[in-house]
């Protein structure tokens, strides 16, 4: 069982004992301690809160809420909701913070709070471990019983953010209506049951659910990966549905599946998207981090656009596209970020642009996949005895690939003319991972091999 408390939040599996698992004691202590920096930073004492559909979901929200009422702080809960949907609500309702409780793409025994600053973006690195130092250090104050806080409802929270996301310039209601698109939806039973079909309908594409209802007891591991995605791609198939989408349990990744049921690739959620939104402009930036693929530096520069790569991690992903004023960014495991909209990973604008690329276009998936530079990537790790093996590492492969394109915000990445290799330390267990991306399965084995013939003495 786990516990991990970090600069973005608290995450762990539920039961068992305290400090070594998501206990009711522990999301006390990591919430009062976001309740200290909420009023050490003169916030505004007031918080949005959403979840989604784990089935410890309403335990860990109730203990949290009630942690920040008695410290004085007023609540909106919005209950059952997506990532995307408490990030813009956080902002509108015009609160100080947010917490997200769900542990995204992780099987149904854990949870997770994730922090949210006042511009409803998930909180800084050094936001983060303030948050940790008073939690060490138990400098915890609650308030007297005439200053509680007090709790409100919001219900309307999708129907603003789909309300939002179809009045956004790129997203074309009546090119997708005219399409006449048929879908299939894996909804994970989750609150992707309760968010995408009140977009589809908006949009009047026909639809078929799956696994949307149980809410938390998930069929299949939550991750939309390729393995987990059968049941999907065997329904696409037997529908004749145009494409398949599959979404994470609080619905800010996804990814598509072809009509003939072959996988689009997480990779090229995000590369698609931006060669919709890039066409017809020049001089925009697209960002992504270090390990998501080369194929949106190539459709960018396609468009006459420029694009920026940034260390791994959503709040990294953010800063960049800010400093770049970026049209579209993201991360390569199906997270799309819109700008326009909000500086979030948000699958429902993601479904809206897509339908609105593939209605436009005329093509299908298939085809559209083919239009672009195909890569593969794949992952691979060496163990990791102590942090000084990183800076003899590091210091190794600068010093035999220094006529490569090479990049250090993150670990280290080598930019080869077939492909790169990414190798960064890992947060959670004593490795170094490495990824790598070809043109083939095999080319991308071969850089890995390559890379690791240099280090192997390190």
């Amino acid at each position: 069982m786990t516990l991990i408390k970090s600069i973005s939040g608290i995450r762990g599996t539920i039961g068992g004992k305290t400090g070594t698992n998501l206990t009711p004691l522990d999301v006390v202590e990591c919430c009062a301690g976001f309740g200290m920096w909420i009023k050490a930073q003169g916030k505004k004492t007031k918080v949005v809160v959403g979840r989604d559909g784990r089935i410890s979901g309403p335990m860990v929200s109730q203990i949290a809420v009630q942690t920040l009422l008695g410290m004085g702080i007023d609540i909106v809960d919005l209950g059952l909701s997506t990532t995307p949907t408490v990030e813009m609500m956080v902002t509108k309702l015009e609160a100080g913070a947010g917490i997200i409780f769900t542990a995204s793409h992780n099987p149904k025994e854990w949870n997770a709070l994730k922090f949210l600053n006042e511009k409803g973006e998930f909180i800084s690195a050094e936001d983060g471990q303030t948050i940790i130092e008073y939690i060490k250090n138990k400098n915890l104050v609650f308030t007297d019983v005439d200053s509680l806080g007090k709790y409100s409802v919001y219900e309307n929270h999708l129907t603003d953010h789909i309300d939002e996301i179809v009045k956004f310039p790129y997203v074309d209601v009546a090119a997708i209506r005219q399409a006449g698109l048929s879908v299939v939806v894996d909804c994970i039973n989750s609150t992707g049951a309760i968010s995408i079909p009140p977009l589809l309908d908006v949009l009047g594409v026909t639809y078929t659910l799956l696994n949307a209802d149980h809410f938390g007891h998930f069929a299949h591991n939550p991750e939309p990966l390729p393995a987990h995605l059968t049941g999907l791609v065997e329904s696409v198939k037997s529908n004749k549905a145009d494409m398949g989408i599959s979404v994470d349990p609080d619905v800010d990744r996804l990814a598509f599946v072809c009509e003939d049921g072959s996988l689009f690739g997480e990779e090229y959620t995000l590369v698609a998207i931006a060669d919709y939104m890039l066409e017809g402009t020049s001089g925009k930036y697209t960002v992504s981090n270090l390990s998501s693929s080369r194929a949106l530096a190539d459709v960018t520069h396609k468009h006459g656009g420029f694009y920026k790569a940034a260390a791994v991690g959503e709040v990294n992903v953010v800063n960049t596209m800010k400093e770049t004023r970026a049209l579209i960014g993201g991360e390569g495991n199906g997270g799309v970020i819109v700008p326009g909209l909000h500086y979030g990973r948000d699958a429902l604008a993601g479904i809206a642009l897509f339908l609105s690329y593939v209605a436009k276009k005329k093509k299908t998936l298939t085809e559209i996949k083919a239009s672009f530079p195909q890569y593969i990537i794949i992952k691979d790790k060496i163990s990791l005895e102590n942090d000084e093996q990183v800076v003899q590492l590091t210091k190794t492969i600068k010093e035999n690939f220094a006529n490569e394109k090479l990049n250090d915000i993150d670990g280290i990445k080598i930019d080869f003319d077939l492909g790169w290799v990414h190798l960064r330390k890992s947060n959670t267990e004593p490795i170094i991972r490495i990824y790598a991306e070809s043109q083939t399965q095999e080319m991308a084995a071969e850089l890995i091999q390559k890379v690791k013939n240099v280090i192997s003495y390190v």
